[in-house]
């Protein structure tokens, strides 16, 4: 195995913001690695005459999580991600588990004084999900899973699939139905109806994005360039180094943002007035400001920010790479509120069935500070329900439900204590 010199890239981190997650933008490191980065379409139907197929995916946290078969085995969990451009394997240990071959290897170093992270060139893979089929794929695995995405997620993740399915299909996503269709890309058609809105879409780097209206106050009205990213669970996110004109909100929230390669990612949260998509508004967007600090190094393309699945999730979304287009019709969920947890607090899961949920960061002057929970406490009831008895989703949509609304946890100190608090949520933006 050879190992090339180390790369220290200009990069922008990925981050896990409170809101949402920008997974894995890792991404826009690895594509600066000789041999990352394919243009041809490595997956192709199953049966030879099959135009389209059709099967069902989980949405946990805003993220889409499809199960793969590698070299024959699994299922594995592997992450739909518009915004990576070179499918990865994040869980270091299905390399032993798997036998795959380990090509080149690649220490990525990020923009802080953060220890190198290796890669490997992994490539040979066989990758099934239902009805379709890569025989010989390259993937980038991970030496460590840095970003811990299980844990963000609530149940094991073990990668991430990119450009290498969108450029091989145009891609249906059904949210509300959680339902994806991969259809031909020679023999697609676009679906007839008023309600459809047309927008283009920009290649770059195997990555989409696409220009469109940002109403930032109410006197203020912009053009930005937005990665489409399918694996961002949040809304919207903005890069005010990007434009001279942009500026962070007066009515914001200090927040903790993630953690990336180099450390944690801070910023605000705050909302833009809106947003237009085609001929649809949507208005207060619960938006990311990361600070420029954290998003000043960047070997990414320029563009303005991203939009995310917590946005994405209120369509029928289509996407097409070959043709160079999106489509978006609203679903059901079209009219829900964009809210950001009410609580204050970070969570993480952990054990083998990731059902135990430990604080890993309580904001300051938040209702959970407030409350006295503190960082390191196990909750071990919402409500007078075992946590355990609930998804990490589920207990995420608690923390994002309704301003005013009283939540009762029971924790388990450090020490085996166990303690009763009352969380009284906020909204505070």
């Amino acid at each position: 195995m050879s190992s090339s010199a180390v790369h220290t890239f200009c990069c922008r981190s990925p981050f896990r913001p409170r809101v949402g997650i920008l997974v894995f933008l890792l991404a826009c490191c690895l594509l600066a690695l000789p041999g990352a980065g394919q243009s041809a379409a490595p997956f192709r139907f199953a049966r030879a005459k099959a135009h389209k197929v059709k099967f069902p995916f989980e949405l946990e946290r805003n993220l889409i999580v499809v199960n793969v078969l590698l070299n024959g085995q699994g299922p594995f969990n592997f992450l739909l991600d518009t915004g990576v451009g070179t499918s990865l394997i994040t869980d270091p240990s299905l390399t032993k588990t798997l036998n795959l071959r380990v090509g080149r290897s690649f220490r990525v170093a990020g923009a802080g004084n953060e220890a190198p992270l290796e890669a490997f060139e992994t490539n040979g893979v066989r990758v099934e999900i239902p009805g379709i089929v890569a025989p010989s794929m390259l993937f980038l695995t991970l030496s460590e899973d840095i970003l811990n995405l299980s844990g963000y997620v609530g149940m094991p993740i073990h990668g991430i699939l990119g450009a290498d399915v969108f450029l091989s299909f145009v891609v249906e996503v059904k949210p509300a139905e959680s339902m994806l269709v991969f259809h031909d890309p020679a023999s697609f058609r676009k679906p007839r109806g008023r309600r459809w809105a047309h927008l283009p879409i920009d290649l770059e780097g195997n990555k989409p994005y696409l220009t469109t209206q940002v109403q930032i106050t109410d006197s203020l009205q912009l053009p930005l360039k937005l990665v489409l990213d399918t694996g961002a669970g949040h809304a919207l996110s903005i890069e005010t180094t990007s434009s001279s004109q942009l500026r962070v909100p007066p009515k914001r929230l200090r927040s903790q943002l993630g953690k990336g390669l180099n450390g944690f990612i801070n910023g605000y949260l705050g909302r833009v007035s809106g947003l237009q998509l085609g001929r649809y508004q949507l208005n207060s967007l619960l938006t990311s400001f990361p600070d420029s600090t954290d998003v000043a190094m960047r070997a990414d393309v320029p563009r303005n920010g991203n939009i995310g699945f917590e946005l994405l999730k209120r369509f029928d979304v289509i996407i097409n790479y070959s043709q160079n287009y999106l489509l978006l019709r609203p679903n059901m969920l079209y009219r829900e509120p964009f809210e950001h947890d009410m609580c204050g607090m970070d969570i993480v899961a952990a054990g083998p069935d990731y059902r135990r949920y430990v604080i890993t960061q309580v904001m300051p002057n938040s209702p959970a500070a407030k409350a006295g929970l503190q960082v390191n406490d196990e909750i071990l009831s919402i409500n007078l329900l075992p946590a355990g008895a609930l998804t990490l989703t589920q207990v995420s949509r608690i923390l994002h439900s309704a301003d005013g609304r009283k939540v009762l946890f029971i924790v388990r100190r450090p020490d085996g204590e166990l303690a009763t608090k009352q969380v009284q949520l906020k909204r505070e933006i």
